[in-house]
């Protein structure tokens, strides 16, 4: 049986469709706060107050939906626990630039907008639990048998050019394997019928949030390389951020500097070379959080952390698990030296050690290095050379899919990593 004989509907529920989830809550956050506000008073809607609310309150919304749903885009991403921070971060943007300008808006048309919002988003995700099912099938052929290992993916393998799957999300190939031309055939067929064809590696790296990197191929660097725009623009709000972190924050930075001289001998911050952009060594900065006296071993055994430390200090392990060691670090942004994402430095003689185990290692240097990061947030702290070459890929894949949307995630995340303490040492 020939390929064009088969039939992949990808046809979506109602509920699973932009425009019914867009529009649907447009009416329920906008409209009817509004309508509710008439029925008592119809001369409101013609009111100032109210249409800036209402123009505001669209922004927002829009704005909060397409972040929701980019975010939901990464692997990993139970995009249902970003519903209250996307919009909370859109809408807090959109009426706090309406405070700062003076102009006068419906506390209550606001209020109302962001929680009914947040009500309707999370309402479709609870409804569509069991409708947003991710199938993909398999064609037979070269690197695709590691694939059904991947949770989360309904996997179908296809047995002939002939076999049916339906409601199949996309379909996906080895496409540098040598394949037949049945199977050819079959998976043109499938790109003209509207179905996605996706190859085994590109599926792979959206499924674990991570760039594997065996040896150097066609295009390999050159998909790598980050947006430059954006790191231009990057730059500019890192610098801003962090000299307003600085003088907002500057009283906390000296309450826990005093508080490191009083809980154990030494200089309140700690310094550090490490590698940075470009491959160029710099100082890092950091509150001190272990005794001065604790050395061990030779300088790489001493810049590794372990689990359980005894060179770190009470308050040390408080301000470790909070993050809060890592403010100081906002002197090296300014400087130009970090980001506040980015992959995380490793101390110099670390990082000339991984250099000579891992191929490719240097490349992670072509972003900022970062106080957070996409390896951060997924892999926690590690060390060991193996554990090294993961978070590598994890770096890979921040860098190839660097954007903003991805930033927002990995703060997200970093909130949520503050308050749990994952990764911490």
């Amino acid at each position: 049986m020939i390929a064009t004989t088969i039939h992949l509907p990808n046809k979506r529920h109602l509920l699973l469709r932009m425009r019914f989830q867009l529009l649907g809550g447009l009416t329920f956050a906008i409209v009817l706060p509004a309508l509710i506000r008439i029925s008592f008073n119809q001369q409101v809607i013609w009111s100032p107050n109210m249409q800036v609310t209402i123009f505001a309150a669209l922004v927002a919304h829009t704005s909060g939906y397409m972040l929701y749903k980019r975010i939901g885009n990464f692997p990993g991403v139970a995009a249902a626990g970003y519903i209250l921070p996307t919009f909370a971060l859109t809408y807090g943007l959109v009426f706090v630039t309406i405070f700062f300008f003076r102009f006068d808006y419906s506390r209550f048309q606001a209020a109302a907008s962001f929680i009914q919002s947040t009500l309707w988003y999370f309402g479709l995700s609870l409804a569509t639990r069991r409708l947003d099912s991710y199938r993909l099938a398999i064609i037979p052929g070269g690197d695709v048998d590691r694939l059904e290992s991947i949770p989360g993916v309904s996997w179908h393998r296809i047995h002939s050019p002939g076999a049916v799957v339906e409601y199949a999300s996309g379909v996906v190939a080895d496409l540098r394997a040598d394949l037949s031309d049945e199977w050819e055939r079959y998976i043109a067929d499938r790109a003209l019928s509207g179905t996605p064809v996706y190859h085994v590696k590109q599926i792979r790296e959206s499924l674990t949030g991570r760039v594997e990197i065996e040896h150097l191929s066609e295009n390999t660097l050159g998909s790598l390389n980050p947006n430059q725009a954006y790191l231009k623009i990057k730059q500019a709000i890192d610098w801003s951020s962090a000299l307003f972190v600085l003088i907002v924050f500057s009283p906390l930075l000296l309450f826990v500097a005093i508080a490191i001289k009083l809980d154990s001998p030494g200089p309140a911050l700690f310094k550090q070379k490490r590698m940075g952009y470009g491959g160029h060594p710099y100082e890092v900065y950091k509150f001190r959080t272990m005794k001065l006296s604790a050395t061990i071993g030779d300088e790489k055994e001493a810049a590794i952390t372990k689990p359980g430390d005894a060179r770190i200090t009470r308050l040390g392990q408080f301000l470790r698990r909070a993050r809060i060691d890592e403010l100081p670090q906002a002197f090296n942004i300014l400087h130009g030296e970090m980001s506040w994402i980015g992959p995380r430095p490793e101390a110099l003689v670390l990082s000339k050690w991984y250099e000579a185990e891992l191929p490719f290692y240097r490349y992670r240097h072509i972003v900022r290095p970062g106080i957070t990061g996409w390896a951060q947030v997924n892999q926690g702290h590690v060390a060991a050379v193996d554990d090294v070459l993961e978070k590598l890929h994890y770096d890979f894949y921040y860098i190839k899919n660097f954007s903003p949307w991805l930033d927002v995630l990995i703060v997200f995340r970093t909130i949520r990593t503050m308050l749990t303490g994952f990764g911490a040492r």
